[in-house]
This record gives structure tokens, C-alpha cells and sequence, in this order.
């Protein structure tokens, strides 16, 4: 990720520490993608391992969440999008993909094999590209208050 942004979300959590979840470690990330068959964005991954599940314009959840995220780790989020996709018949590629957050109405936004950000709407049986990168995401979404 860009120093700039790491910078921003910084000051951010400095004024506002219940959006800054407990770091990542190591043997986390690699305990998430042997269980749920996927590599792990490495934006994604440099973000979780610096804030944890925090605030970056909406919430993106890890393992240990600011207290005002939320407690769903990444691996409820996206074991429970798989399991109500496949009941449902619908988006087999979430299966190859990480949820880390939602769009507030319990749709899925998930970072895709390619990098892109994928929204899943469960009503429309619609996905929307949101952003190529999780980088961009951040960029396009991360307003200071």
C-alpha cells in the first residue's frame, strides 16, 4: 500500500482508536488461507498486519476488530457467504474469494483471486465490481473525518 495512505489511516486511528483493531500475525494469515483455500491479497494482508479489522471508509474485518467493527473475523464472513451462495445456487466464485466486509445490508464485498473488489447482492443475484485493487478500495472509500 501507498506510505501516503498508511499515513492518513494513522492519524485516523490516533483520533479514533475504537476503529483500530489489534494487528495480525503471521500464523493467522497463514492459518485463514490454509482453511478457507485462498492467498491473501498482499494489500490486503500489508493492512490487516498494520490496524487489524478497522475502519478505512467502511469496515474491513480481520481476526481481531476495533471495537466498533464488529466481532466477525474474516473467516466467519466468508464461510458464511459460501455456505448461503451454495445453498443458494449462485456465485460459485465466491468460493475462491476472501469476504472482508459487507455493504450494511449483509451483501458481501470480497477481494477476488485477480485483486478486484466484488460486492455479491443476494437479492438481485447481481456482483459489482467496486475496485481493481484493495488499494484503490481504500483510496476511493477512506474519508478523514
Amino acid at each position: 500500500m501507498k506510505q501516503e495512505i498508511i499515513n492518513k489511516l494513522n492519524i485516523f486511528f490516533q483520533e479514533n482508536p475504537t476503529m483500530l483493531g489489534k494487528a495480525a500475525t503471521n500464523e493467522q494469515i497463514i492459518s485463514a488461507e490454509k482453511e478457507l483455500n485462498i492467498i491473501m491479497d498482499k494489500d490486503y494482508k500489508e493492512f490487516i498486519q498494520n490496524f487489524g479489522g478497522a475502519y478505512a471508509g467502511l469496515a474491513i474485518h480481520a481476526f481481531i476488530n476495533g471495537t466498533s467493527i464488529g466481532n466477525e473475523t474474516i473467516i466467519d464472513l466468508t464461510n458464511n457467504a459460501r455456505k448461503l451462495f451454495n445453498e443458494a445456487n449462485i456465485f460459485p466464485e465466491i468460493n475462491k474469494s476472501l469476504v472482508i466486509s459487507d455493504d450494511g445490508s449483509g451483501n458481501p464485498i470480497a477481494i477476488m483471486p485477480n485483486g478486484e473488489m466484488v460486492l455479491f447482492d443476494y437479492d438481485t443475484e447481481e456482483k459489482q465490481v467496486l475496485s481493481n485493487s484493495f488499494e484503490e478500495f481504500i483510496e476511493e472509500n477512506f474519508v478523514e473525518w
